[in-house]
């Protein structure tokens, strides 16, 4: 039998307990997308995992943002959907069934964040950074999150691809809870 290694341990350990920490925010986010989104509560996009192997990236639904130009009247319901989807991208929730991803061991908690699959062999910077597992938060998103140009992701990804250990994951762990809470960077 093969050894876990200590990044699989955390990875295991961190999503059991945070998915029972937020069962309560996870069952309430659910029903209120539920009630709220278009479509289904769960929405699975497709994206590139290690090496490039293709996985379902869970996540709770958001409503597509408004077009630009002339407005279009909507509905109560469309209304709804738009402000649920603000509060889930602003509170960081939308991202929480990504735990379950961690679990199967699609992804890591900590990691390059998953390109869509078109996205991901480009350059070799982009396919640099599938050669270790996609994460929930990393180098990137606890800098400035959403705020840095593409290419300066791309680096933070690959620097952590090159320095990436047990200790750098714990502290981009602890780096990401401030960011998470204050919504520093997001869109």
């Amino acid at each position: 039998m093969q050894s876990l290694s200590a990044k699989r341990v955390l990875d295991l350990t961190g999503s059991l307990l945070l998915l029972l920490l937020f069962a309560p925010v996870l069952a309430t986010t659910y029903a209120v997308v539920a009630l709220t989104a278009p479509a289904a509560a769960i929405c699975r996009r497709p994206r590139a995992g290690l090496y490039g192997e293709p996985f379902q990236l869970l996540g709770f639904h958001r409503a597509p943002p408004a077009p630009r130009g002339p407005r279009i009247p909507r509905g109560p319901h469309a209304a709804r959907a738009a402000a649920a989807g603000r509060a889930l991208r602003r509170l960081a929730l939308d991202g929480l069934p990504q735990l379950v991803n961690v679990l199967r061991g699609e992804m890591s908690l900590v990691g390059p964040r998953p390109l869509p699959l078109e996205d991901t062999g480009s350059t070799a910077l982009t396919c640099g950074r599938l050669t270790v597992k996609p994460g929930m938060t990393g180098l990137w998103q606890v800098s400035r999150r959403s705020g840095l140009p593409w290419d300066e992701m791309l680096l933070l990804d690959l620097e952590y691809v090159d320095t990436h250990c047990l200790a750098v994951d714990l502290g981009i762990l602890a780096r990401t809870v401030p960011a998470a809470l204050t919504a520093h960077g997001t869109r």
